[in-house]
């Protein structure tokens, strides 16, 4: 066996071995360890609040997807019909039929609870109306059983799932507290239930006094009407600029002072882009307001840059030899950049722009300034050309909307949204990364 040492005969000093530790590297190595370790408890911190984040999300945004609804049989004849249409108050004649089979499910199920008609608009909105409005639109149905699912209030629906309870309620005009005996009993007799909030996927924004109604479905088609002039705009012209300055554009200060204010660009905050769209697309141009249109050319101002940076380092990736081995066989530069480096940078192109597309997305303050704010969203556009130009919303807008109203329902709300955001944007990421794996070469 052979020492750790060797003496060397022209200096004699011992030579360490190379399979020997001393203090020097033992410290190295020691360093080493702790930064592993310091990497390792950064991650785990990073995955932990992470996971904080989207369990705060879906236990407060997961009540949003259900409503609470009062299931009534309700049979409604010629002669009662006819009867509630000849008197003064034809509404509530209907709510008065409505309360009477409220009454018998009640007795059938041996509960007796006194209410009456202000109690049952508290808990339902106008019954009256609604029963009214269902037979005039289906006079077929005279006659028939027919079991209406009337939503409850915001309070109603607050109190069945836990968010209100009898030690906070107050007595409003909204609901008081002799109504939750009525909410009980009906709980009790199987009448009120749960079912999924259809509503809340396909309906429009509501007034402060209706959190029940809300809907982001219209927020969603105005998205998806701003994501349409984003992509048309932002795309051709990122790349289009991109490689030009990537291939073609001479080195001078010019292009340099162009390279920095790109640079520059991608890091201004994105309500100076808001502020620039209300002056020259809304009080300039005088565009329409508030539309998706001019919310899709704001955007597309602020997603330029992303694209751009994203587009030129693709070009960038494509090794020279593909661009010499075009020009040797005597291919023009124009030939060689869209025939060869063009294809070849595309994954990175595609995902660069899906990437700056999931970021408009989610965008709120320059919405809020060109006027893209929730109330204006008050249904569907009637057409593929009224999408662009009548006023919608955009789903970040219409969350801000519902956090900043005082009714706890509208939070309940705006938590649902940031889910259907977050899908969204989930989305278009994989899609990147699948489209990044399905096309990427390694050189």
């Amino acid at each position: 066996m052979t020492d750790a040492s060797m003496q060397n005969p022209e200096t004699g000093r011992h030579a360490v071995s190379l399979t020997a530790y001393d203090a020097r590297t033992r410290k190295r190595a020691k360093a080493e360890k702790r930064f592993r370790a310091y990497g390792i408890v950064a991650i785990a911190t990073g995955l932990f609040f992470l996971i904080v984040l989207f369990a705060s999300i879906l236990s407060e945004g997961i009540p949003a997807f259900t409503r609470t609804v009062v299931s009534v049989e309700f049979t409604l004849t010629q002669q009662e019909q006819e009867e509630a249409e000849g008197t003064l108050f034809k509404t509530k004649a209907y709510s008065d039929l409505f309360i009477a089979a409220l009454n018998k499910e009640l007795d059938e199920s041996g509960l007796q609870v006194d209410f009456d008609e202000a109690a049952i608009e508290r808990l339902l909105g106008k019954v009256g109306g609604t029963i009214r409005t269902f037979y005039a639109n289906n006079p077929d149905k005279l006659g028939e059983p027919i079991e209406f699912d009337l939503a409850a209030s915001s309070r109603v629906d607050g109190y069945y799932k836990g968010r209100v309870s009898r030690d906070t309620i107050q007595d409003s005009r909204f609901l008081q507290k002799s109504d939750l005996d009525l909410v009980d009993a009906l709980q009790e007799a199987g009448i009120i239930k749960q079912v999924f909030n259809w509503p809340f996927i396909t309906g429009a924004d509501s007034g402060v006094d209706n959190p029940g109604g809300a809907g982001i479905g219209a927020s969603v088609v105005g998205s998806f009407f701003m994501m349409l002039v984003v992509l048309g705009l932002s795309l051709p012209i990122g790349v289009a600029a991109s490689i030009y300055l990537e291939e073609f554009a001479p080195q001078n200060k010019f292009t340099d002072l162009i390279e920095v204010n790109i640079s520059n660009l991608a890091a201004v905050p994105s309500i100076v882009f808001g502020i620039l769209g209300l002056a020259v697309f809304i009080q300039f141009m005088h565009l329409p307001q508030s539309a998706p249109l001019v919310g899709g050319l704001v955007l597309t101002l602020m997603t330029l840059p992303t694209i751009i940076i994203s587009t030129r380092a693709s070009l960038k990736a494509v090794p020279p030899s593909i661009r010499d081995a075009a020009l040797g066989v005597g291919a023009s530069k124009m030939q060689a950049v869209f025939h060869h480096v063009l294809p070849l940078a595309a994954p990175g192109i595609l995902t660069g722009t899906i990437i700056g597309l999931a970021q408009a997305l989610g965008e709120t303050a320059p919405l809020l300034l060109i006027g893209m704010v929730g109330f204006v969203a008050r249904g569907y556009p009637d057409g593929f050309i009224a999408g662009f130009t009548e006023p919608n919303s955009a789903m970040p807008a219409q969350i801000y909307t519902w956090a900043a109203r005082a009714d706890v329902g509208f939070y309940e709300k705006a938590w649902g949204g940031i889910i259907i955001l977050l899908i969204f944007l989930l989305t278009m990421n994989i899609i990147a990364i699948i489209l990044r794996r399905r096309f990427e070469r390694r050189w």
